[in-house]
Order: C-alpha cells, then structure tokens, then sequence
C-alpha cells in the first residue's frame, strides 16, 4: 500500500478537509452525550437550573449569599449583577417578569456576565446557598440529610440574650442577625466550622440543595418554574438539533471527499496498469496469465478503492472518536475508567486472535479469483471446441471444484469474523450492565448524577463502536494490501523492451530495407535458442517469403522485426538503422502487421478499419478492402461499412475477419508489411487474387509473408526455409527445389512433381 501512495498525492487537500470534517463530527457527535446529560441533571432533576448562579436573587437574599463568601469573591459577585430598584432606568422591563419588584429590589444577572467569572464561583456561591437555606429553613435541610447547623443551643440563647441586652438585636429572634453581629473571633471559628462540614458534601449534592435555594427564589420573585424547566429543556433541544444537523453535514462532506478520492485514485491506477499492460512484449505477458491481470485490473484496483473510500471514513474517524470518547467519559466518573479499560482488552485479545487465523487466507482467496477467471475464461473462449468433444462435464466440474475451493475459503473469512460482531455486542451489553451496577452505587453515595451515569454509558458505547469500527478496517487493509502489491507487481515489472534515450535518424537510401545480421532468439528464462544465426536483407519493392515446418520459428522471427519480443543476439536493421535504436512507435509506423488470427474489436467494419489509420477516408477505406478482397462481402450487407462487429469479430467468417485485418494493414500505407501466414482461411481463388492485387497496388513496398502454402509463395522475389531454428535455404522456388531438400519435402507434400514443374 505505502508504494501506492504516490496516487493520492492529487488529493491531499481531500485528505485533510476530510479530516477536519472529521474532527467536527466527532466533537459534535461526543457532545451529545454531554447535553443528554444536562437535560437528565439540571433540567429534569433541577428544574433547569445549571449552576448555581441565579438569573434573578431579592436584594436580601443576595447580601445574606454574599456574606458567606471571601472579600475576593464578593467582588467578583458583584460584577456579575445589576441592581434593579423602582427609580432605576430598566424597571419597567423587568416589572412585569418579576412582580416581586414592586415590594423588592433585586439583583439581576447580567447579559454579558463573565462566564468564566461563573465557572469559578459555582461551587463557592452554591455552598453559601446552602448555608443561608441552612439558616432560613433549617428543618428542610436537616430532611434532605445533606447538612445542617450543628450549634450548641445554650451557647445559642445566651449569645442571643446578650445581644439583646446591647441592643444589637430585637426581641425577635433573627439567626441571620444574630450571626452576622457575632464578635469577629466568634465569626470566623463558626465559619470555619460551617465550611469544614461543606467540604464533606460531594459536588452533586451542592448543586442539588443549591438548586432548591434558587427554586424558591425564582419563586419568590414571581417566576413560572415550569416555564424555567421548560424553557432550559427545549433551549438544550434545540443545541442538540443543530448539533446533529452540523454532524449530518460533515458526514455528508466526508463521504463526497473519501469517494472522490477512492474513485480517483481507482481511475488513475486502472488508466497506468493498463497503459503498462500495453507497454508489455510477449516475454512480460509470459510472466502474468491474461485471467490474473484482468482480475488485477478489475477486483484488486476495487478492493483498493474500497480501503481508501472507506479508510477515510473509519481509519481516520474512529482513533478520533475513540480517543475523545475515553477523555469525555474520565471527565465524568474517573472511578469507572477500569469497565472501558477491561472492555478495551477483551475486544483487542478477541481482535489479535481471529486476525491471525484469517489474514493468511486473504491471499489464497485472490489467487483462488484468478484461478476462477481463467476457468471461467479458457471456458468461454473455447466454447465451440468443448461442444464439439462433448467435454462439458468435464469442464462444468473444473469450474466447480475452482468454485468451492473459493466458496469455502470465503465462507471460512467470514464465518470467523462474523464472531467479532456477536461478541462486540455482548461486551456492549455486559459494559452497560456494569456502568448501572457501579453507577447506581454512586449515584447512592451521592458522588454521581443520572445524568452523567447516562453520558459515562454512552461515550463507553462511542469507545467500543470506535475499536468494532477499527476491527473492520482491518478487515479490509490486510485484503487491500494484497491487492496492492498484486498492482505494484505489475506497475514494477521491468519492460524488456525500452525506447533509446537518443533516437538515430533513418537512411535515406535504405527505405523499406529489412536486415538481419547473426540474429540468434531465445525465450526468457529459456535454456536453449528457438532461433540460431539468422542472416537475409528484404528489400523494398520485393516479396520474401518464409517457410517451415510447424516449431520452426517462422512466427517468432517476424515478431523480432516490430519489436514484439527483442532478439537476444545480433541485430535487425530497419531503414538502415538498427530497431533498437528507433522509439517503438516510430518503427510501427513503418510496419503492416497482419497476425496469424484476424482479431476485430466491438464496433463497426469502418471503426476496425480506422484502427490502421484514424482519419482513413471512405476512398481509402475501399481501396484498401478492393486489394484485400472484401468488397464483395462488405457491399452484399445492407449497413455496408456501418455493420456491426462483435467482440472478436465471432459474427463474421474466418476467411472475412482475415480479409478485414489485411484491409485495416493495408490503409495504414506502411512501409513493410508483414503476413503471418494471414491466408490460411482463403480459398485458393481468393489466396490467387488478393496476391495478386497486393503486387500491382503495393509494388514499392515491401513485402514479409509467412505461408503453409508453397502456392501462396513460389513466386516470391527471394524465400527462407527455416528449420528447426535455422536457415536450411534462401533462394527462388526454383533454385530451393533444386538444392534445398527441405524445401523439396515441404513442395512436394502439397503439389505434384507436375504441378511444381509447371510452376518453375
């Protein structure tokens, strides 16, 4: 995968919008819990109070709040308020929501209040509320079994008799009074008493008593508080909407992105493989079977694109998940932390196990595809020759046996990770049941919310979502990696034919000259030469024939001549210059290359016959098939040039398709023209006549013909008898059948000894 990277460097900028995307949705998707949790804490079980800051406080109540607080904070306080009294500017727009204004005068939280000025006098403001309900209503509070005043009632009644006898109090009793005229001494050791009992109330039960204390003074001020609750609900709701909106988008987004760039990425490896499929000789397509490079073309480019469409999603999203998931939950209950801990160690250990068993069996399984192609392949192709040996049994039970070994070894993956997800969702399952077990415990001591049991259970789901989400992915990776190098093996393959950094100009005086000099060939990795020592000049305007026994290597010694596999020793001249010194291009531009079978593709007579040259001209079109003997069938077609033509040309004759390849080589106009043995499937009238043609139209080029027939060939300026690798004769078919025996053999076995001596 990493020598792949190069491919998504166009989409780096992809890459990282996708992750920022990413980003977003993860936070927004890991703040819903949190606001799942202040709807449960404060705005089912606090009437929608979040802190203990109060929106509006009576002006008694506020001094009483204040005095419990430090010089430092008293200060802070008072920026956060505004006094509101009947001569002040803004009475009248609070006199309706706070009747109690015509009575009171009250403090007013601010619009722009600091909020960081609150955060930090939350816990102090809320254990002063406590100490002021503590004194106002005493009994509520000792109920709630949370805290109390815990003074001596003696010492009580005389501090508060001599108070009286010194006029500092009336006869009534005041506690609030009685304590705040205290001597400073007293003061502050009852202080410290009052703040030593409050250190031991957890965090969750300030704000619960404090929240009563605020409840009774929304109260009193006049305020609905079902309104209060109601409103703070829907306020949260509404954040919540638009939260899950936003992550919707970025979803959206990251998908766009990640497909984008999978198809990309897809579309850029399938145009290089295929342009180097193209670039191969046939000593490269000797090294990959036409079965595996199609399935490397097609099911491995896919299984790439799968990885990077969905990697981009799940690679990248679930680590962030994960990770801000675990921080979220420590955030609310540290204490369970060990439950994710235990749950993340069984997922990993199940995770290790069931990857070491199925990773091997990623590979097979692509080996098991090509495999498949080829069968299914080789049966198609080959379908008339099956029918015709009534081998379709046979061939029905290799396509099976291929089938089920794939079928299985599938069958065997997915079966084993299948385990993964039944096992996930168990330990989701025993997860939450140990959250409310531990939670409820908690929530009983008083040391935790609902509300945050709720949240602390859903970022555990978000942890273990996150490991089953990476678990798929490597799923997926191992696959893709195999596919990957099948795809680099091929984009690696070093081409044996390569064009010269510096191309040599053509002689001016050798056009159409074809030399070989000591030519010797042998297959790569092969022990022995196929061809030994060959030496011959064809010259332009003049038609060398070659013959030979079947193995000879008639075909492999014009294959040399366009480059399609490179002499191993001694050197070919075309134009005076040797090919490897001439751009691949260039040389087959000068070549008409006619193979033994006449291939066409899907399309038309006219787009076959545009493949030899693009901008070909109806008149050059029926020129090339008058000389190529197929008017006649072209013009007996209704659609004539306009007939369709099926993959392989399978909807016209043998004889047609080769007539069809000889026109598409003869409009390309080339210099040399190369026939391997493209008459097999004329008759002979047909074979007479299109050699015919071919002399009188194409007299100035030059002509290379591999035939079976000595007919097809006798009249040839010059032919080559091969044997066994080597050269038996060169000669005219006069001169061979004098003194070469080979040639005499080959002649004699198709004519008679009176046919042959007509011809010399």
């Amino acid at each position: 995968m990493i020598k792949l990277r190069k491919y998504l460097k166009p989409f780096v900028f992809s890459i990282i919008f996708t992750i920022c995307f990413l980003l977003v949705q993860a936070n927004c998707e890991l703040s819903l819990p949190d606001y799942m949790s202040k709807i449960v804490n404060y705005g089912i079980q606090n009437g929608g109070i979040e802190n203990n800051i109060p929106n509006v406080i009576r002006e008694d109540e506020y001094e009483k709040v204040k005095f419990f607080l430090d010089e430092k904070d008293q200060k802070d306080l008072n920026k956060l308020y505004t006094k509101v009294t009947k001569k002040s500017s803004d009475y009248n727009e609070y006199k309706e929501e706070y009747p109690i204004l015509k009575k009171e005068n009250v403090f007013v939280l601010k619009d722009d209040a600091d909020k960081d000025i609150i955060e930090k006098l939350d816990t102090a403001v809320g254990k002063s509320e406590i100490i002021v309900s503590s004194i106002d209503n005493p009994e509520k509070i000792k109920d709630q079994n949370l805290f109390s005043l815990d003074t001596d009632s003696d010492k009580m009644k005389q501090m508060q008799n001599m108070q009286q006898m010194q006029g500092m109090t009336s006869g009534k009793t005041d506690t609030f009074t009685m304590i705040k005229n205290m001597p400073e001494k007293n003061l502050n050791e009852f202080k410290d008493k009052i703040y030593t009992s409050l250190d031991k109330i957890p965090e969750t039960s300030i704000s619960q008593v404090a929240g009563t204390f605020i409840k009774s003074e929304y109260k009193a001020v006049g305020l609905n508080l079902e309104d209060v609750q109601s409103s703070y609900i829907f306020n949260i709701g509404i954040k919540m909407l638009l939260i899950a909106l936003l992550s919707a988008i970025c979803a959206i987004c990251v998908g766009f992105l990640a497909s984008r760039a999978g198809a990309g990425v897809a579309k850029a490896l399938r145009k290089d493989v295929f342009g180097k499929v193209e670039s191969f000789s046939n000593a490269e397509f000797n090294k990959f079977a036409v079965s595996s490079l199609i399935t490397r073309t097609t099911n491995d480019i896919n299984q790439v694109q799968m990885l990077i469409t969905m990697g981009m999603r799940m690679i990248c999203f679930a680590p962030i998940m994960g990770a801000i998931a675990i921080f979220k939950a420590l955030e609310f209950s540290a204490s369970m932390s060990w439950i994710i801990l235990l749950a993340v160690i069984l997922i990993l250990g199940f995770m290790m196990i069931a990857f070491s068993v199925v990773l091997p069996r990623f590979k097979i399984v692509q080996k098991l595809t090509d495999k498949l192609n080829l069968v299914a392949r080789e049966n198609l192709s080959g379908l008339m020759v099956i029918r015709a040996f009534g081998t379709e049994d046979f061939e029905e039970e290799r396509f099976d046996e291929t089938n089920k070994s794939l079928t299985k070894t599938n069958l065997f993956v997915n079966r084993f990770m299948m385990f993964l997800f039944p096992f996930m969702m168990i330990v989701m399952n025993l997860v939450q049941l140990l959250i409310v077990w531990v939670g409820a415990n908690q929530i009983e001591a008083s040391a935790l919310q609902v509300g945050d049991m709720m949240a602390f259970i859903q970022y555990a789901m978000q942890i273990i979502m996150s490991f089953l989400m990476i678990s798929m992915m490597f799923i997926m990776v191992p696959r893709a990696s195999v596919s990957a190098n099948r795809i680099n093996e091929v984009l690696e393959t070093e081409v044996e034919l390569k064009d010269p950094k510096e191309e040599k100009e053509f002689d001016e005086n050798k056009i159409g000259v074809v030399e070989f000099k000591d030519v010797s060939f042998a297959y790569p990795g092969a022990s022995e030469y196929v061809l030994h020592h060959i030496n011959f000049t064809a010259n332009k305007g003049e038609t060398t024939a070659i013959v030979g026994s079947t193995g000879s290597g008639k075909s492999t010694l014009i294959q040399l001549i366009p480059r399609l596999f490179e002499a191993s020793k001694g050197e070919i001249l075309v134009d005076g210059v040797n090919v490897k010194d001439i751009n691949q291009d260039h040389l087959r531009d000068k070549v008409g290359y006619i193979p033994q079978q006449g291939i066409l593709f899907k399309g038309t007579i006219k787009s076959n016959l545009q493949y030899g040259k693009q901008d070909a001209t109806d008149e050059e079109m029926r020129r090339a098939c008058d000389i190529a003997q197929a008017s006649e069938f072209i013009n007996e077609k209704p659609e004539g040039f306009e007939t369709e033509i099926s993959s392989g040309g399978t909807n016209v004759s043998g004889g047609q398709r080769q007539r069809l390849s000889i026109a598409r080589a003869i409009i390309k106009n080339a210099e040399i023209y190369i026939f391997d043995d493209s008459f097999s499937a004329l008759d002979f009238k047909t074979d007479k006549n299109l050699r015919s043609a071919l002399n009188k139209e194409l007299s100035d080029a030059t002509m290379i013909i591999v035939a079976q027939r000595i007919s097809t060939i006798m009249h040839a300026e010059k032919i080559i008898v091969l044997d066994e690798g080597e050269i038996a004769g060169i000669g005219t078919h006069k001169e061979l059948m004098g003194n070469c025996d080979v040639y005499k053999e080959i002649a004699l076995s198709q004519l008679s000894e009176e046919e042959v001596r007509d011809n010399e």
